[in-house]
């Protein structure tokens, strides 16, 4: 939000955290955001977790919600056969000391999940017995699998589709109706999508 001059007394919905906001950090970030959720909006069925790059489509959003369980459950686009990276120089690099399988348990891309609030509290739990790694979307993923939670692959049944799409695709106003989240825009596109998006999506 910042980028657009979005100021926390606008609305009073910042939240600011004391730890440094980078890349390696992104584990620590998460947490504080279930630690907050799982505080201040236990009566909530759902939360959302989305990166600041992220197209979210909050009309079909509201409408598979209403057809997600409001206990134990997180969806988003489900990644089965990640493999931690040895390679120092990589961004996603991970050792043997920090994470000595060979596989990761199955977690949601961090591009943009879903989940019912219980799980906030479940992570925050679990939390305190794993390990931490540095990559925030395989942390969550550590701790569910030890709260005994199975992320769930958000599909659309009528076309084989995952709705949450963290591929980038360029702009198409039907595709993108179909889909809950789209990967990779800079906040002036974002700005740009909605005001054609929020009026004309009807027409598809």
């Amino acid at each position: 939000g910042l980028a657009l001059g979005y100021r926390s007394g606008d609305h009073g919905d910042i939240i600011q955290m004391d730890f440094v906001d980078s890349y390696q950090n992104l584990t620590i970030k998460t947490l504080m955001i279930m630690n907050w959720v799982a505080t201040f909006c236990p009566n909530a069925s759902h939360a959302m977790k989305v990166d600041a790059d992220i197209f979210v489509n909050v009309y079909l959003l509201v409408e598979v919600l209403r057809g997600y369980p409001t206990k134990g459950f997180i969806t988003g686009s489900v990644i089965r056969d990640g493999r931690p990276r040895r390679d120092p120089k990589s961004r996603w690099y991970v050792s043997e000391e920090a994470y000595p399988d060979s596989y990761f348990p199955p977690y949601v891309s961090g591009a943009g999940y879903v989940f019912s609030t219980d799980v906030a509290r479940k992570v925050s739990l679990a939390s305190r017995s794993v390990p931490m790694v540095p990559l925030e979307d395989v942390y969550v993923g550590l701790c569910l699998r030890a709260a005994g939670v199975s992320p769930v692959y958000a599909q659309s049944f009528l076309a084989l589709r995952n709705l949450f799409e963290v591929r980038h695709l360029a702009y198409d106003r039907c595709a993108f109706a179909a889909r809950v989240i789209v990967n990779g825009f800079k906040p002036a596109e974002l700005l740009s999508i909605w005001e054609d998006f929020s009026v004309n999506r009807l027409t598809c």
